[in-house]
């Protein structure tokens, strides 16, 4: 369980570092390119959630986010002791969660800054690919363990 709550711990901390320079060296909604053509960080503001749907509703998102929390939590505490791969993608959920989840606490909004160039794809930062890195794992968990529950079926 340390292993877990530690990986939470070290994306929130990344997250806000990454924040905090963003908001401290990058004037708002100015950009600065890293690798021309490929990625860039730009101060952007968000108060909704992905591609700024539901923008303004803070309520709606503190109460998403408690209950998320809270639901991660308790399947990290069951599920994560019988399997390291569903550990892992609740752990990283939880840290990105709770990265968004203090921006919105502190500010009203969430403060992005990675932008990749070369796709019209939203601003996001690092709790944002935390959490999709974490839902990707659970798919993979979810799919292993669905082969794992047919080979046992076939098996009896």
């Amino acid at each position: 369980m340390i292993l877990y709550y530690t990986l939470a711990v070290l994306i929130i901390g990344l997250d806000q570092l990454t924040k905090y320079l963003t908001v401290s060296t990058i004037p708002y909604r100015e950009t600065i390119e890293w690798i021309p053509n490929v990625l860039s960080f730009t101060h952007h503001r968000n108060t909704g959630a992905a591609w700024s749907i539901l923008e303004g509703q803070m309520l709606f998102f503190y109460i998403v986010t408690v209950v998320v929390v809270g639901v991660v939590i308790y399947y990290l505490h069951t599920l994560g002791k019988q399997d390291i791969l569903i550990g892992l993608s609740l752990s990283i959920i939880l840290g990105g969660a709770i990265g968004n989840f203090i921006d919105r606490l502190i500010h009203q909004y969430v403060v992005d800054m990675i932008k990749l160039d070369f796709i019209n794809f939203p601003i996001f930062n690092i709790a944002d690919i935390a959490l999709s890195v974490g839902v990707g794992l659970m798919i993979v968990y979810l799919v292993i363990d669905e082969i794992r529950n047919h080979k046992k079926k076939v098996g009896q």
